[in-house]
């Protein structure tokens, strides 16, 4: 019997695990991978006792500019990683619009991201090496950076089996129902900007929503909500949509406060009121648990103490 044959990128990630399957793409239409001799073709067959050779080339280097102005908060570093608390207002990296002073520029200018490789998958890998998930501009908290593109790929993968923890906190206009949202989840249909859960098509999302804390005789709340998938907008839609219950100061889902009080709560803080409060994860090159925690900062502090003095 002739052993089945196997695709040459998928049989080159079976002998060399340490390399990503799109390493592996990229490096076969660089014309660097030999089958007997010849260069190899894009989803090339081959069967036990053909000889492979690989001639390795350097990532792409980012398109990102050093910038040491960006300033920011390590948590935790180590040669493979870094653990960021991200200030509101920071973007975290370039894209339409903000072109440089992104936590990507900031962490170029550190060193220690000559590595990070950029990910061939990403039609916008050149100008995030190493990002493996965001957070919103005008939410704070924390989040991981690879530093090499093993780390970037095992933290992807927990990513997308849900295993790493993100847990965020939350001041809502109302209180929501404490339990699991669960729905489809695509781009808006007619704006650029926003995302919908209400649709019949899309991909998976899932929020689990805790309310800790009412205010007001329920005019407002502090909820914690824990990520399953992480969906573009996620929190701040389901929120919105499915609960009926939008995040203060949240100008993009949201809706003007009721009350004047309540109003200048949400204009003093004058951003989402959303903080990505608890990161944990294994350490995808040592195998070691890691769990990091992010205070509450100062807007959003001040924001819960003036909703504690909420009168109904």
């Amino acid at each position: 019997m002739h052993e089945p044959a196997e695709r040459v990128d998928k049989a080159l990630v079976r002998l060399m695990p340490e390399v990503s399957r799109a390493t592996v793409q990229r490096w076969i239409s660089e014309g660097r991978v030999k089958v007997d001799g010849k260069i190899c073709r894009q989803k090339q067959q081959v069967r036990g006792g053909a000889k492979l050779e690989v001639e390795p080339s350097e990532p792409p280097p980012s398109t990102a500019t050093p910038d040491a102005s960006v300033t920011f908060e390590a948590l935790y570093e180590d040669a493979h990683l870094i653990v960021v608390d991200k200030p509101a207002g920071l973007v975290v990296h370039p894209a339409r619009g903000h072109a440089s002073g992104t936590l990507v520029n900031g962490l170029l200018a550190r060193g220690g991201f000559e590595r990070a490789a950029a990910d061939a998958r990403d039609p916008n890998a050149a100008v995030r090496p190493g990002v493996v998930h965001r957070i919103d501009k005008d939410t704070s908290g924390v989040l991981v950076v690879a530093k090499d593109e093993p780390t970037r790929e095992g933290l992807k993968k927990q990513l997308s089996e849900h295993s790493m923890e993100r847990v965020y906190r939350a001041l809502t206009l109302g209180v929501p129902k404490s339990g699991a949202i669960q729905t489809l989840y695509d781009r808006h249909p007619r704006s650029r900007l926003r995302f919908t859960s209400k649709t019949d098509q899309g991909k998976r999302a899932v929020t689990h929503v805790l309310v800790c804390e009412a205010f007001g005789a329920g005019r407002a709340a502090l909820v914690e909500c824990r990520l399953e998938t992480g969906r573009t907008h996620q929190i701040r839609v389901h929120l919105s949509e499915q609960a009926g219950t939008p995040l203060l100061a949240d100008w993009l889902y949201g809706h003007k406060p009721g009350g004047e009080d309540l109003q200048a709560i949400a204009e003093a803080l004058g951003r989402q009121a959303l903080h990505a409060a608890v990161l944990g994860f294994v350490h995808p090159m040592t195998g070691g648990k890691l769990r990091f925690e992010s205070p509450l900062p100062a807007d959003f502090a001040a924001a819960l103490q003036a909703l504690r003095g909420l009168k109904a």
